[in-house]
């Protein structure tokens, strides 16, 4: 019995998260580190491609009904950011923001997505 993957894929604020983050990186750590963290971000993701309640994933239904977070783990290092994603239409997990974990999540998600919780 072969499982369904999932189709993930990144909004715009995401998108433009993945970039800055990266730009940021190299900026204070190099070029190779930059690399390195792409890797472990793109691999983050694509744990997603599993579903949306992979293994650290906690919901965050307080935030906004149906959002996830899961933090982006390196080398068994404390996080640094957190993949926040939904369920678009099943097969489907849209990332909407990829946020340090010092900022907070609830101010910065609704400038990541046109949905409220109302």
């Amino acid at each position: 019995m072969a499982e369904q993957k999932w189709r993930v894929r990144l909004g715009a604020a995401a998108e433009l998260d993945f970039a800055n983050i990266l730009k940021w990186t190299a900026e204070n750590f190099g070029p190779r580190q930059s690399r390195i963290y792409r890797d472990t971000l793109v691999q983050a993701i694509g744990e997603l491609a599993d579903g949306p309640d992979v293994a650290g994933s906690k919901a965050r239904d307080e935030i906004i009904r149906g959002l996830h977070t899961l933090p982006v783990a390196r080398h068994g290092r404390r996080r640094s950011h957190f993949l926040l994603y939904r369920v678009a239409t099943k097969p489907t997990i849209e990332i909407v923001r990829i946020l340090h974990d010092r900022m907070d999540l609830q101010r910065h998600i609704r400038l990541g997505t046109d949905e409220s919780d109302e």
